[in-house]
């Protein structure tokens, strides 16, 4: 049986006022640079043939889905839970700021979610509960087939955790660029990742 591919997304460069910044439930837009970003990563997927798309409501996903879903006929799924994390007291925070006022390095995010260690944010157990069944959801509706999941850097490190059976404070060794690319094929008993956080905007941008 052909394993289920998943291409997970995750959205291109936001707004200059939220780079460097715990943005999470922050709804913010795309820069210019975003949208071509998104603009060059459809560019790319266009030999590929997606038997479903899905993504996160939030205005930074949509408007990177909008010129990849422009290439196909079937409607994009949005899919609620596929929200980014909630950084509760960082949320709008530089990661300067987040360093000053709580001595946390914006490099240990992760950690610190995990220790349910951020006031008001979310913890990585509960991030889980919400992103699994999106995930499960998917996997059966594309068994076999092709999918994209566009979405946000920590769900798509949250998918990994759950595809590769890893923590996610494990995922903090891969990079997960704006408008990046990573592939995982998911079988019963068998998981690969195929390809990490390519960006095919870099060389062109």
């Amino acid at each position: 049986m052909n394993p289920t591919r998943l291409y997970l997304l995750r959205h291109g460069e936001v707004e200059a006022s939220y780079q460097r910044v715990f943005g999470g439930r922050v709804d913010m837009e795309l820069s210019p640079h975003g949208h071509a970003q998104a603009a060059a990563l459809a560019k790319f997927l266009e030999r590929v043939a997606f038997d479903a798309i899905y993504a996160s409501p939030m205005k930074r996903a949509q408007q990177t889905l909008t010129p990849l879903a422009c290439q196909y006929l079937r409607k994009p799924t949005t899919l609620p839970d596929l929200h980014e994390m909630d950084f509760g007291v960082w949320t709008g925070l530089k990661w300067s700021e987040v360093l000053e006022r709580y001595g946390v390095n914006a490099h240990q995010w992760l950690e610190q979610l995990d220790k349910d260690a951020v006031p008001g944010a979310e913890n990585t157990k509960q991030v889980r509960a919400r992103v699994e069944p999106c995930l499960q959801r998917i996997l059966s509706e594309c068994s076999g087939k092709t999918a994209a999941v566009v979405c946000h850097g920590g769900i798509v490190r949250m998918l990994l955790s759950l595809l590769l059976d890893m923590p996610i404070t494990k995922t903090a060794a891969f990079e997960i660029d704006y408008a990046s690319l990573t592939v995982v094929d998911h079988r019963a008993d068998k998981v690969d990742l195929q390809l990490l956080n390519l960006t095919p905007w870099r060389d062109h941008l």
